[in-house]
């Protein structure tokens, strides 16, 4: 019997799941990661790169590579031309879903043709869908749009209390932010209101650790690396790295040998980030989750008092920073058993 499966479809990463004896499973995908870039790529060779390989080579092939497609849905968007073929972001996400679909198959060792995907709270029609014909164009029938607050608050079982509760989603990911107040009753969910930016996300943490790099280096060895695509990947990636762990400790190495090359030989970069110094760059993009998050409060007709749980979802939310300034808000302590990379998935 083909089996339904929940689909995470994000603008930086994507995320399925299947029921199994009634839990919800995450499905690795083929290269045994959990969650697969929203990253779409054509090859020089007029392959189509997704996922792991194609955010590998997103900087040194961009005009090929297209990432955060999530942004255009529901838009009168065309690609440039990539070998004589316009795209449309229905058709970019669609080769994301089919990833998914193909590896939820081989996970399975079954065909699976139905799938729950879900959407920021705030998509419109248009933007829901566009989100269904991808569905339809990766041969997934689409059963239900479900928004992905309500999708997190799923997964921690919010829906199974008696009395009705408040629940805030703060949903930092690695292109977007949102937050949404959702109330409970009943098992029925109703958002009440929702704030974000839509160009803020773990990506402009990295890119900030990647502005730093730069600098130390240029003042080093008088060499800009910006210019430089293969550099540029390789410090995207080192980038992202050291946000990563800096997560975990107070201080982090950032080595990457043959950096680049002068004519006075080859240069590498060997550079210590502290936790600190990551907070102290980053501080202003911080700040700008506060404000979505105390207007979807306003917005609610609620005061701070009277939210009885809060849910971190994104995986950017595993940055102490983030869950301090949390805190700081609600005044309480955030929920976070379920893997904020997950949860949406898994509801």
């Amino acid at each position: 019997m083909a089996k339904a499966v929940g689909i995470d479809l994000g603008t930086t990463n994507s995320v399925v799941a299947v029921l199994e004896a009634g839990e919800a499973v995450v499905i690795p995908n083929s290269e045994g990661s959990r969650t697969t870039p929203s990253v779409v790529a054509f090859s020089k060779a007029g392959e189509v790169l997704v996922g792991e390989v194609a955010k590998r080579q997103a900087i040194t092939n961009p005009e090929r590579t297209f990432r955060s497609i999530k942004r255009h849905m529901g838009e009168n968007w065309k690609s440039e031309d990539v070998d004589g073929k316009k795209y449309t972001p229905q058709e970019i996400s669609a080769r994301t879903l089919m990833k998914l679909k193909r590896d939820a198959e081989a996970y399975l060792g079954d065909t699976v043709t139905q799938a729950v995907i879900t959407v920021p709270a705030y998509f419109d029609d248009a933007q829901r869908t566009a989100t269904k014909e991808a569905g339809a164009i990766a041969g997934l029938e689409v059963l239900r749009i479900i928004n992905e607050p309500t999708a997190a608050a799923l997964a921690y079982g919010l829906n199974k209390g008696e009395e009705d509760e408040t629940v805030l989603v703060f949903d930092l990911g690695g292109g977007t932010f949102d937050v949404s107040v959702l109330e409970i009753g009943d098992g029925v969910f109703e958002v009440k209101s929702t704030h974000g930016d839509t160009h803020l996300g773990g990506d402009d943490w990295d890119q900030r650790v990647i502005d730093w790099m730069v600098q130390q280096f240029k003042a080093a060895h008088g060499v800009d690396l910006a210019v430089d695509r293969m550099a540029t990947q390789r410090l995207k990636e080192a980038a992202e790295k050291a946000k990563i762990e800096l997560s975990q400790n107070q201080q982090t190495q950032i080595n990457l040998p043959f950096i680049t090359a002068t004519a006075a030989g080859p240069l590498h970069m060997d550079e210590s980030l502290t936790r600190a110094k990551f907070q102290e760059l980053t501080a202003d993009l911080l700040e700008r989750c506060r404000k979505p998050f105390e207007q979807a409060i306003t917005d609610a007709g609620l005061s701070k008092g009277q939210i009885n749980h809060v849910i971190l979802v994104g995986g950017s939310t595993r940055m102490p920073a983030v869950q301090d300034l949390v805190q700081s808000l609600t005044g309480k302590e955030p929920n976070r058993t379920v893997n904020p990379d997950e949860v949406v998935a898994i509801g």
